[in-house]
C-alpha cells in the first residue's frame, strides 16, 4: 500500500504540463538620424574665438547634408553670420551657404530674401564676392524663375561700382550667367557705375567694362560676354570695334579673350560690311577679322598665339587671298588698295604735265606710298603661318600646323599653297611636332601630288629613331600621289632601307607598298624589268623568297598588275610561282589577278555586287527558321540547331562584313543549345543518386552558359538594349539552373537559402535594369517569374526550387533580333611572331624583355581593359597590365599595343615554349552602375555614402590566338 501511495505521489509530482507558447508582439524600433543642424548650433555655440568656429565649418563641410537637413542647416548658419564679426568666418559661412544650395532635391527660394539682405549689410569686399558667388549658385539652380533672377541681376548691377577688382568681377559673371536678352535695366539699379539713363540691356553693361582701369576686370567683362553667346543670346555687332581696340591690350588674359568675342562675332557677323581706318575702303567682316587674328600670331605671349592660331583654323568663310597672304611675309598686290583710272588721270590733270621742282620728290615714284595707310591687311599680319611655323615654342607650332589642316582640307587651292610649309617640318626638333605635320599632311593627300624634292624630304624621315614617326609616315606614303616614275623608284629604295634598318617595320612597309602600288600602276610598269631582274634573253636567279625586301618588291608589283593588264607578260616563270605562294601565305597583301596561261586564273569569286544583301537575308532566314524550333522534338531541335550554328560559322569566315553578327547569333544559340541539352527528360526523371553522372554535365553545362554570355555581353560592340536584355535573359537561365542543380545535390540548407536570395536580387536587378525592354519578353522565361516574384519572395527555398524547375522547363526559346551593326573584338599578335627556332636565352633569376605588338579591333577603352597574359609550361601564369602611354590609336576602332613583357623563371634543363595571348578584363558591374541615378550624390558630391556594386562577377576572355616563344633559362654561374 505505502509501495501504492508513493508512486502516485510521484506522478503527480512527475506530471508535466505543456502551456501554450504565446508569441510576444514585436517591439518597433524607429530609427532617428541625429540633427545636423542641432550638431552645428552646438558645435558653433561652444567656440570661443573665431578660429574654433572657422574649424568647426571646416570639419562640417567634409561631411554629407541629408536634404530634409538643408534648411535647418541654412538657418543655423544665417543666425550665425549675423552674429559674427570675425570676416574669415562669415567668408567661409557664404561659401557654405553655396556648396548647401547645390545639393540634390533642396529649393534655394527659400534662402534669396536673407542671402540679398546679408549682401545689402556687409561691408567687407571678400565677403561681398563670396556671397554675390552664392547668388550665382543660387540663380543657377531656379531657372524658372524669371523674378528671381531679376532682383539677382539688379544687386549685381547695383555693385558694379564697388572699389574692389572681385566684386566687379562677380558681378560681371552673375550678368553673363544669368543676364537674358530682354533683360533692361534703368539709370537707378545700374547704381554709380553707369553715366547714361534710361533703359539698358545687359550687353551695353558688361561692355562698358571693356575699359575698367583692372585688367582682371576687363578680362570678366569679355568672359562674361562669352557666357552670353554660350547661353545662345546673339552679341550686337557694336561690340566688333571695342573687343578689335582689346586686342592691343597690355595684359594677356585680355587680348586672349578678346581673340575669341573677335572669332564669335565674325562667325555671326561673316558678311558684315567694315570700314577700313584710314581709307575710303571697305571689307567683310570676317575677313577684317582675319587680318587682326593673323597679327596676333606675332603677340609676346605664347599663350595668346596659341589661341589666335587655334582660332585661325575655324574661319572658313574667310576670303581666297586673305587666306593665301597668311604663307606670304610680303603684302600682296591684291590686299593694296588700288585707284581707279579716273582718280589717276585727276591726279596727273591737277599736277601737270611735268614737274614744276617747286616740290621736293613730287615725281617720285607711286610705289613708295606709305603702305600703311592703303593696305586692306595690317602688314604685322602678313605670313601670320610662316610666323607661326617658324615660332620659338612648340605649342604654337603644332596649333599652327593644325589650323592649317583645317584651312587646307576646306580648300584645294590653299593645301597645295602650303604643302611645302608643311614638308618643311618634318625637320622640326620636336617629335610631336613632326608627327602631328606627318599626321596633317596625311589629311590634305588628296588635294595634293608630291615633287621629288618634296618626297626626298619626306623619305628623310624614314630614318627617325621613333616608331610611331615611321608608321606614321608609312600611313602617308599609302595614300600620297606621286608624280614620276622616279619617285615611286626612290620611294622604293627609301623603304628597303628602313626595312633593313628596322626589320620590326615589316608589316608596316609590305602594306605601305601595298598601296602605292595600287595608286601607281603605270608609273611601276616601266620599272618592273629592273625590280624584277629580268632579261629578254638570259635567264636570271630566282630570288630568295625568305627575304623579306623581295617580298617587298612583290608586293608593289603584284599590286600594280591589278589595274594594268599589260604587265604580268613582264613576269618570269618563277615570279608565277611565287604569287601563287604569297597569295596563300599574305593573301591580306596580295590582290587576286588573272594571270593567263598559267592555270593561275584566281579572280576572287566573292566580290559580287549582292554578296553581302544576300549573306544578310541568309542571317536572318537563319534565325527565323530557328523560331520554329518550339514545334520540334528535342532530338530535332537538337540538329536544327547544330547545323545552324555551323552555318552561321561558316558564314562569318566567307562575309567579314557580317563576321561579328554571324559570331554573336552563332554564340547565342549556343548557348541555347546547352541549356536544352541540360534540360533533356531523362535527367529530371530520375532519382538524383542515379543521375550523378548527368548532374555533372549539367552544371559544366550551366556554368558554360555563363562564361558564353558575358562574351556576348563584353566582346561584342554596338549592342542594341534589346540584344543586352536577351543576353541577361539567358544568363538568368543559367542561373536558375544552377540554383536547381545545388537543391538537388544535397549540399545543405544554409547554401541553398543564399543562393535563393541571391537570384531573387538577380531578378529585382533585372526588373530594374530592362524596364522598358519588358514589353519584347512576353512570355518568357522572366517574365512569368516577374508574375510569381510575391510568392517566390515569401516560400520557402523547396518549394522556390520547384517552382523554378517547373518554369524553366516549359520556358522556351527566346528570339533573338538581328543586330544592325555589331563588330566583335579582335587582337592580332605581330611580334613576336612564333616562328623564330632560336630560344630567348637569360639567366636564372635576372629578367628578359619580350617586345610585344598587336593590333587591337574594335575594342573599347583598351587602357583598362586589355592585358597579357603569359603561360609558363610548368602552369604558372603571369597577367599584364599594360600602361596606358603603350596604346595607340592609328584610326577609328583600331588601336595598336607596343609594349614590353619582363620574363623570369627558374633553370631548365633545355629550351620550352611559353604561350602568349591577349586577354579581355570585364567586370559586370560596369552595366548596374551605368544606371545607377544622380541623385545618391550628396551636397557635397562624394560619393562615399555610395554602396559597392553586389554580386560584381569580373573575369577574363581569350580575344587572340597564342604565339609560342622558345625561352631557355641558363643557371647562374658562380
Amino acid at each position: 500500500m505505502a509501495a501504492h501511495l508513493k508512486k502516485r505521489v510521484y506522478e503527480e509530482f512527475s506530471h508535466v504540463v505543456q502551456i501554450p507558447h504565446e508569441e510576444a508582439p514585436a517591439k518597433k524600433v524607429r530609427l532617428s538620424k541625429p540633427s545636423k543642424s542641432a550638431a552645428l548650433h552646438i558645435d558653433l555655440c561652444k567656440a570661443t574665438t573665431s578660429t574654433d568656429a572657422l574649424q568647426s565649418l571646416l570639419q562640417f563641410a567634409r561631411k554629407p547634408v541629408e536634404v530634409e537637413s538643408v534648411e535647418g542647416v541654412v538657418r543655423i548658419l544665417l543666425e550665425h553670420y549675423y552674429k559674427e564679426a570675425d570676416n574669415s568666418v562669415r567668408l567661409k559661412i557664404a561659401s557654405l551657404l553655396g556648396l548647401l544650395s547645390k545639393t540634390q532635391g533642396f529649393s534655394p527660394d527659400c534662402i534669396v530674401d536673407d542671402a540679398i539682405n546679408t549682401l545689402n549689410n556687409e561691408k567687407s569686399h571678400q565677403v561681398l564676392a563670396q556671397l554675390l558667388d552664392t547668388l550665382l549658385v543660387i540663380g543657377t539652380q531656379l531657372p524658372e524663375s524669371p523674378a528671381v533672377r531679376q532682383r539677382l541681376i539688379e544687386m549685381a548691377c547695383k555693385h558694379l561700382s564697388d572699389t574692389y577688382f572681385g566684386v566687379r568681377n562677380k558681378c560681371l559673371k552673375l550678368l553673363g550667367c544669368l543676364g537674358m536678352m530682354d533683360t533692361s535695366l534703368t539709370k537707378d539699379t545700374e547704381g554709380q557705375g553707369t553715366s547714361s539713363g534710361g533703359a539698358r540691356d545687359i550687353q551695353s553693361i558688361i561692355s562698358d567694362y571693356f575699359g575698367d582701369q583692372d585688367p582682371r576686370v576687363r578680362t570678366a567683362a569679355l568672359k562674361a560676354m562669352l557666357q552670353l553667346h554660350e547661353r545662345g543670346v546673339r552679341i550686337h555687332e557694336i561690340i566688333y570695334d571695342q573687343a578689335c581696340r582689346l586686342l592691343s591690350d597690355d595684359y594677356e588674359q585680355v587680348r586672349s579673350a578678346a581673340v575669341q568675342i573677335v572669332w564669335v562675332l565674325s562667325q555671326l557677323y561673316p558678311e558684315s560690311i567694315v570700314p577700313i581706318p584710314s581709307s575710303n575702303e571697305e571689307i567683310r567682316l570676317v575677313d577684317d577679322a582675319f587680318g587682326k587674328i593673323s597679327h596676333m600670331i606675332s603677340d609676346g605671349s605664347w599663350m595668346v598665339r596659341v589661341q589666335a592660331a587655334k582660332t585661325l583654323g575655324s574661319m572658313l568663310q574667310v576670303s581666297p587671298h586673305f587666306l593665301e597672304q597668311t604663307l606670304d611675309k610680303k603684302l600682296m598686290s591684291d590686299l593694296r588698295r588700288k585707284r581707279t583710272a579716273h582718280e589717276r588721270a585727276k591726279e596727273l590733270f591737277t599736277s601737270g604735265e611735268f614737274s614744276s621742282g617747286r616740290k621736293w620728290a613730287d615725281d617720285a615714284p607711286k610705289e613708295r606710298l606709305d603702305t600703311n595707310t592703303v593696305n586692306l591687311i595690317a602688314s604685322g599680319a602678313c605670313g601670320a603661318f610662316v610666323h607661326g611655323l617658324e615660332d620659338e615654342m612648340f605649342e604654337v607650332r603644332i596649333a599652327a600646323v593644325e589650323a592649317l589642316s583645317q584651312l587646307a582640307r576646306s580648300s584645294a587651292s590653299f593645301a597645295e599653297k602650303c604643302l611645302d610649309f608643311l614638308v618643311d617640318m618634318f625637320n622640326d626638333e620636336i617629335e610631336e611636332v613632326r608627327l602631328q605635320s606627318i599626321h596633317v599632311l596625311r589629311e590634305i593627300s588628296t588635294h595634293i601630288t608630291l615633287r621629288e624634292d618634296q618626297l626626298d624630304t619626306v623619305l628623310a624621315v624614314l630614318e627617325d629613331s621613333s616608331r610611331d614617326i615611321r608608321e606614321a609616315l608609312h600611313e602617308l606614303i599609302c595614300y600620297t600621289n606621286v608624280s614620276t616614275k622616279e619617285c615611286v623608284q626612290l620611294a622604293l629604295l627609301e623603304l628597303l632601307k628602313n626595312l633593313n634598318k628596322y626589320p620590326t617595320d615589316r608589316n608596316s612597309v609590305w602594306k605601305c607598298l601595298k598601296f602605292l602600288g595600287s595608286r601607281h600602276p603605270t608609273l611601276v610598269l616601266p620599272l618592273v624589268p629592273e625590280l624584277l631582274s629580268t632579261h629578254p634573253y638570259f635567264d636570271t636567279p630566282e630570288p630568295d623568297m625568305d627575304d623579306p625586301a623581295y617580298i617587298a618588291v612583290l608586293v608593289l608589283v603584284f599590286n600594280a598588275a591589278k589595274s594594268c593588264p599589260t604587265m604580268p607578260a613582264l613576269f618570269s616563270d618563277h615570279t608565277f610561282r611565287h604569287y601563287a605562294y604569297l597569295r596563300d601565305s599574305l593573301s591580306h597583301l596580295v590582290p587576286p589577278l588573272r594571270l593567263p596561261g598559267n592555270g593561275l586564273d584566281l579572280v576572287d569569286s566573292r566580290c559580287g555586287s549582292g554578296s553581302v544583301e544576300s549573306a544578310q537575308l541568309f542571317l536572318q532566314q537563319s534565325l527565323n527558321r530557328v523560331s520554329t524550333i518550339q514545334n520540334l522534338e528535342a532530338p530535332g531541335a537538337q540538329d536544327l540547331l547544330n547545323f545552324t550554328i555551323r552555318d552561321l560559322q561558316r558564314l562569318g569566315e566567307l562575309q567579314t562584313e557580317l563576321a561579328g553578327a554571324a559570331d554573336f547569333c552563332a554564340t547565342y544559340l549556343r548557348c541555347q543549345l546547352l541549356l536544352m541539352k541540360a534540360l533533356q527528360e531523362k535527367l529530371w526523371n530520375m532519382a538524383v543518386p542515379l543521375c550523378l553522372k548527368q548532374n555533372v554535365t549539367a552544371t559544366a553545362a550551366a556554368q558554360q552558359i555563363l562564361e558564353e554570355t558575358y562574351k556576348l555581353e563584353f566582346l561584342y560592340s554596338g549592342l542594341e538594349s534589346r540584344q543586352v536584355a536577351t543576353i541577361h535573359h539567358v544568363r538568368l537561365q543559367a542561373r536558375a539552373l544552377q540554383l536547381i542543380l545545388t537543391a538537388r545535390s544535397r549540399q545543405g540548407l544554409e547554401p541553398l537559402i543564399g543562393s535563393c536570395e541571391r537570384f531573387l536580387q538577380d531578378i529585382e536587378s533585372f526588373q530594374r535594369l530592362f524596364l522598358a525592354e519588358l514589353p519584347y519578353l512576353q512570355d518568357s522565361f522572366v517574365d512569368q517569374l516577374l508574375e510569381l516574384l510575391p510568392r517566390l519572395s515569401s516560400c520557402k527555398p523547396v518549394e522556390l526550387v520547384r517552382i523554378l524547375q517547373s518554369t524553366l522547363r516549359q520556358s522556351g526559346l527566346l528570339q533573338l533580333p538581328l543586330p544592325e551593326q555589331i563588330h566583335r573584338a579582335t587582337a592580332t599578335i605581330i611580334e613576336p611572331t612564333g616562328e623564330s627556332d632560336n630560344p630567348l636565352k637569360f639567366t636564372t633569376g635576372l629578367v628578359v624583355a619580350l617586345d610585344i605588338d598587336a593590333t587591337l579591333e574594335h575594342v573599347q577603352d583598351p587602357q583598362n581593359t586589355v592585358k597579357v597574359q603569359v603561360l609558363y609550361p610548368d602552369g604558372q601564369s603571369h597577367v599584364i597590365h599594360p600602361k596606358p602611354g603603350d596604346f595607340r590609336k592609328p584610326g577609328p576602332d583600331r588601336h595598336r599595343l607596343i609594349t614590353q613583357v619582363y620574363l623570369s623563371h627558374s633553370a631548365w634543363t633545355e629550351p620550352s615554349q611559353i604561350e602568349v595571348r591577349l586577354l579581355l578584363a570585364y567586370s559586370s558591374s560596369s552595366t548596374s552602375l551605368s544606371s545607377s541615378p544622380a541623385s545618391r550624390l550628396g551636397w557635397s558630391d562624394s560619393i562615399d555614402g555610395l554602396p559597392p556594386p553586389e554580386l560584381a562577377v569580373e573575369g577574363t576572355i581569350p580575344f587572340s590566338k597564342p604565339v609560342k616563344v622558345l625561352i631557355m633559362p641558363k643557371p647562374a654561374r658562380r
